[in-house]
């Protein structure tokens, strides 16, 4: 079963998929569309985000961008999904009301995994009905209504983001700092790789925010400003046909040799060691 609502004049789409490993390429266009995995099996199943397998339990869903790449080939199982681009939906413009980014979009490098708890699974599994009853009924309205089921899925899976993955000893202001921190490093590790260039923007000190992530148990505010641009560096290695000196410049390095420096120092290999690897590379 695969539904999807296009508004042409924005380039919207929203799409719902039972199974998304068949469904998939029946999609008009997924490449840039930020997704909910859901497994709503009884077994768990196994899907993998960037070559890291994650294992999915019955009744967890995760929630990824379009810049994570997903394989599919291990997943034996029916896997649920959710989709939607930012025409449809911005998290962005969204960001205060929902407080979303961070949590379940951008700014992490970990893929958020959340699991409904048995007392909620009624309301998801509700909420989910509902996505399919709203997907059959076309009319002027469809739209609208298909995005408020969408934002209530943003805030309940929110919810259980912040029990689950977040320290309960933080308040709602550190928790916020901590969110826009990933958030704002997402947008500009291209350009800004100092933590007083983050702090700025959030009006603390460089220490503040080193402190701050010491108690959340996160990296350091420095080591996730350059595991984000490693991070990158490994998905244009793998997922697209750009040579070694293309993508020193695309993350900013002027020099290709620079760069390679700092790749082998956060891989242990230079780009051209990790692009030969037969595992690593694939």
């Amino acid at each position: 079963m695969r539904y999807e609502y296009t508004d042409q004049k924005l380039g919207a789409v929203l799409g719902l998929a039972e199974d998304f490993k068949n469904d998939k390429e029946r999609f008009s266009d997924t490449s840039k569309t930020i997704k909910f995995l859901w497994n709503r099996n009884e077994q768990a199943l196994t899907i993998e985000v960037d070559g890291v397998p994650l294992e999915l339990l019955p009744n967890q869903l995760i929630t990824v961008t379009y810049l994570q790449h997903v394989s599919l080939a291990k997943t034996t199982l029916p896997l649920s999904a959710i989709l939607f681009n930012r025409e449809f939906y911005c998290v962005f413009d969204h960001d205060s009301e929902v407080s979303c980014n961070g949590i379940l979009f951008f700014g992490t490098q970990d893929v958020p995994i959340i699991t409904v708890p048995e007392d909620q699974r009624p309301k998801f599994n509700l909420l989910y009905d509902m996505f399919v009853e709203e997907f059959s009924t076309p009319d002027n309205i469809q739209g609208d209504m298909l995005q408020m089921l969408l934002k209530r899925l943003i805030i309940m899976g929110t919810r259980l983001a912040k029990e689950q993955l977040i320290v309960q000893t933080l308040d709602n202001e550190q928790v916020d700092t901590i969110r826009r921190f990933n958030f704002l490093v997402d947008l500009h590790y291209k350009t800004k790789r100092r933590v007083s260039d983050y702090a700025d923007m959030l009006f603390k000190s460089p220490k503040t925010l080193s402190n701050l992530f010491a108690i959340y148990n996160q990296k350091s505010p420095q080591q996730i400003i350059l595991d984000r641009i490693a991070l990158e560096a490994k998905r244009l290695i793998n997922y697209t046909d750009k040579q070694n000196q293309e993508i020193a410049f695309e993350l900013g390095f002027n020099d290709p040799a620079h760069f390679s420096r700092f790749f082998k120092k956060m891989t242990q290999m230079t780009p051209s060691e990790y692009r030969g690897n037969p595992v690593l590379g694939t």
